[in-house]
């Protein structure tokens, strides 16, 4: 790779620390490796309320939604919430939501994991079910890929033990996505979004729990650093150090 490493833009989680004066914006560290890994630079961003998507994204090359808390049930339209939500945060829905819109309007790469693949469904008009019973939260799934899907090639596999944590799930699509992988319940484990500007790849499991030991973990981040590569020549052709441009 010649000049910089391409920016991926990570939206950080609020979080309480005891080692600093104030809360913390934090990504998880083997989230941050595993961007590292692949070649890229992680940069986390602070979350605000009713961001100017653009102009916070101005810099990145290509997008990593991370996994966190429930989103709101209101911000899908649910009137009343499930017992078992846990983790809202008003800010960081608003500000992950403008993200997942932006990214994909503005033709930004972008690999969303877990909470990730929830907050761009909603950002796209879909729905979620506020609870799985049993959830998945074993640590270790398996998950079926669709035949021939462009998830199937970056893999390598059609199927593939993950580990994954969550108790909430896909209901209804957002518009323009596809279904191409589920667990043995049928739970939705993937997005993808044929005819985007961009790579938009979605998987509700946690790939940076094993990258270190399963290549087919690896190729999702490689995917999107690649991707986040060639974008930054398409905005400056001949550029070695590059730099996106919405």
């Amino acid at each position: 790779m010649t000049g910089r490493r391409p920016l991926v833009a990570i939206p950080g989680r609020r979080s309480s620390a005891e080692a600093l004066r104030f809360g913390g914006v934090v990504v998880a560290e083997q989230l941050a490796a595993a961007v590292l890994d692949a070649g890229g630079e992680p940069v986390v961003l602070v979350p605000e309320r009713d961001p100017d998507a653009a102009d916070r994204l101005a810099f990145a090359d290509a997008v990593l939604l991370p996994g966190g808390g429930d989103v709101d049930p209101s911000a899908y339209g649910a009137r009343d919430a499930h017992e078992s939500v846990y983790g809202v945060d008003a800010v960081c829905d608003s500000f992950d939501l403008a993200v997942a819109r932006h990214a994909v309007a503005a033709g930004v790469p972008l690999l969303a994991i877990c909470r990730g693949l929830q907050v761009l469904d909603v950002a796209l008009g879909g729905t979620l079910s506020q609870h799985l019973d049993p959830p998945h939260r074993d640590g270790e799934t398996t998950v079926h890929v669709s035949p021939g899907s462009s998830l199937e090639t970056t893999l390598g596999t059609g199927v593939l033990r993950v580990s994954c944590f969550h108790h909430q799930h896909v209901e209804t699509l957002g518009a323009g996505l596809v279904v191409v992988a589920t667990a043995q319940d049928g739970t939705v484990e993937a997005l993808e979004l044929p005819g985007s500007r961009a790579l938009v790849r979605a998987v509700q499991w946690h790939p940076e729990d094993t990258f270190e030991q399963d290549a087919s973990e690896r190729a999702l981040f490689a995917e999107l650093v690649d991707a986040a590569t060639a974008r930054r020549t398409r905005a400056r052709p001949g550029d070695p150090d590059g730099g996106a441009t919405t």
